[in-house]
């Protein structure tokens, strides 16, 4: 899927949250593909319904062999949020990025909370950025309330995961220099 591959090299946070989403729909539609072909093909233009099919297929297949049909990631989103950890990481590693360290630290009193609220302090950081920002899409999509303090957080965690995203596209184009 040319437009899909597009999102992951322009934007790999929005490309995950696509992705989830994603995993979600086939999992309303129980991994088969004749309901997929019944409930979601049909929202996209004709012309892309067959390579659509193919990939929502594809992903089915991949989503009964790693067994995330009721809940849980495809290991090729899991790979994705390990190579953000890993660049996160890094980037707080280096003092050639202050900025970015200056946007974890205000987003960090906030992930700090939501992973206690969700009672899993031990929960990688930026696992817990996206499980925070798909499940605000989430409440957006079902026109449900956000907080005015939710929407304060999120806003913080948004600019920190978009800082990240930067910094990751920027490494795939090898235009990241953080040992010169």
């Amino acid at each position: 899927m040319e437009a899909i591959e597009k999102l992951r090299k322009e934007n790999i946070a929005e490309y995950l949250l696509y992705m989830w989403q994603t995993e979600d729909l086939l999992r309303a539609c129980h991994c088969n593909i004749e309901e997929v072909e019944q409930s979601l093909l049909p929202l996209f233009p004709a012309d892309e319904q067959v390579e659509r099919r193919q990939w929502l297929s594809e992903l089915c297949d991949m989503m009964h062999r790693e067994a995330v049909m009721e809940h849980g990631h495809l290991q090729i989103n899991k790979n994705v949020l390990q190579e953000l950890t890993e660049l996160h990481n890094v980037l707080l590693a280096s003092p050639k990025f202050p900025y970015y360290s200056a946007a974890y630290y205000n987003a960090l009193p906030f992930i700090v909370e939501l992973r206690a609220k969700a009672g899993d302090k031990a929960a990688p950081e930026i696992d817990t950025c996206f499980q925070a920002l798909y499940g605000e899409l989430l409440l957006r999509l079902q026109r449900k309330p956000v907080s005015k303090e939710t929407q304060e957080a999120m806003q913080t965690i948004t600019r920190f995961i978009a800082m990240l995203a930067e910094y990751y596209h920027d490494e795939k184009e090898g235009k990241l220099k953080i040992d010169d």
